[in-house]
């Protein structure tokens, strides 16, 4: 039972990880925000942003790493 949680642990902590790397590289990424199907809207001082074609981006692939992930185990 232990070590199964520690396998768990270990697998939250780098993901933990490569989520905090995203979020420091993400302004770096020309293409992340500015995909032709991310919306944007602007009047005066509000600004509603309705980030989809990311959205579908990055839910793809984190599919794909928590399947890997799965078949790991």
């Amino acid at each position: 039972m232990l070590p199964q949680f520690g396998k768990v642990l270990i697998v939250f902590g780098l993901l933990i990880v490569v989520f905090g790397l995203v979020l420091l590289l993400v302004d770096k990424i020309p293409l992340i925000g500015k995909l032709p199907g991310d919306f944007s809207f602007k009047s005066g001082n509000t600004r509603i942003y309705i980030p989809i074609a990311t959205c579908l981006i990055l839910s793809a692939l984190l599919t794909l790493i928590l399947n890997l992930i799965g078949r790991w185990k």
